[in-house]
């Protein structure tokens, strides 16, 4: 079994933690969170060992790996720590919210090579992942159109808004690396974003946005629609369509159950779609687990490593730059 330790036991670190725990390629030794309190909490609930600092784990030598879910402003030390003790890394986005730092960290790790794997778990989402399989089969021709949409039910509170980055660099950057992920080897080129508050006006007090679109231009051509929402009425809304020569694939919604009802007043009304991102995409962040297994004993590279992250904040920073200069930004990676 694989070792490992969990930084961070917030919502995303808690379900990850009971994702590991339940995976038998995995050993949950060790869980820690700068709250002592939900440390000593989350230890019971994942049966595993509270520790009040990273180095207990570090210096463990039976310790194997480090799941960091903690905030965006620990990640890249994080790295650093894990890589000098030559420890696998899984790492949740965004990398960081500064790219200097993050290129800094890419030279200072360049000669370990570490293994590192970001969170970019839509990648791994059964439907959108088949997406990629069928388009790399030729079963819509050459690809002409990304479309990507994006809403989530309601905005996370004030507090994590102000710390987030932004919708770009928290919410649209799963979004930017879809668009890589489906590119392949035809990297995005340019882009031009656009940005505006209707509804929920505390968001103009944040310098922040409630809605967001973005179109980028791929270097052979290729269009990307993105738009995002930080609300929605009728649930989580995350859908992918991939236009070609030859025909459209789309990866929809998914809902609780897929039974259709039919009556004299209505038709065709179904049940409500997932309401969140935890129960959305659980499959995917079940498959991501795997990944990292295979990436740790046997060397077979996941779908999203360092460089992954590296580009996609470059893409978020590009649409909020273009937000002020109100043209295309050139991307350079």
């Amino acid at each position: 079994m694989i070792n490992i330790a969990l930084f961070g036991l917030g919502r995303i670190g808690l379900m990850h933690g009971k994702n590991l725990m339940r995976n038998k390629d995995f050993n949950l030794k060790y869980v820690y969170d700068l709250n002592k309190e939900l440390t000593n909490k989350v230890s019971k609930i994942l049966k595993s060992h509270p520790i009040n600092s990273p180095s207990i784990a570090f210096k463990d030598k039976k310790l194997d790996a480090v799941f960091v879910a903690s905030t965006t402003s620990t990640h890249i030390k994080i790295i650093l720590q894990a890589t000098s003790y030559k420890k696998a890394i899984f790492c949740e986005k965004p990398l960081d919210l500064n790219i200097e730092k993050i290129n800094d960290c890419k030279k200072k790790i360049k000669k370990s090579n570490p293994k590192i794997q970001l969170g970019f778990n839509r990648r791994y989402d059964p439907g959108h992942n088949n997406l990629k399989k069928q388009l790399l089969k030729g079963k819509i021709g050459r690809l002409e159109k990304i479309i990507i949409t994006s809403r989530d039910p309601a905005p996370p509170s004030i507090k994590y808004l102000k710390e987030s980055g932004g919708i770009f660099r928290d919410m649209m950057i799963h979004d930017f690396d879809l668009v890589r992920f489906y590119l392949g080897k035809d990297e995005p080129a340019n882009l031009i974003a656009s940005g505006s508050n209707i509804s929920d006006k505390k968001f103009n007090k944040i310098k922040d946005y409630e809605l967001a679109s973005c179109m980028i231009k791929s270097k052979n051509g290729v269009q990307c629609i993105i738009t995002n929402s930080r609300h929605c009425s009728f649930g989580y809304d995350q859908r992918v369509e991939l236009f070609g020569s030859k025909g459209m694939i789309i990866s929809d919604n998914k809902r609780e159950n897929e039974t259709s009802f039919y009556s004299s007043n209505s038709t065709s009304n179904k049940a409500p779609l997932m309401h969140f991102f935890v129960e959305r995409y659980k499959e995917a962040y079940k498959n991501q687990l795997y990944d990292f297994s295979k990436f740790i004993r046997k060397n077979i590279k996941p779908l999203a490593e360092f460089e992954e992250g590296r580009r996609a904040l470059i893409m978020a920073n590009a649409a909020k730059k273009s937000l002020s200069t109100k043209r295309f930004e050139k991307l350079n990676f």
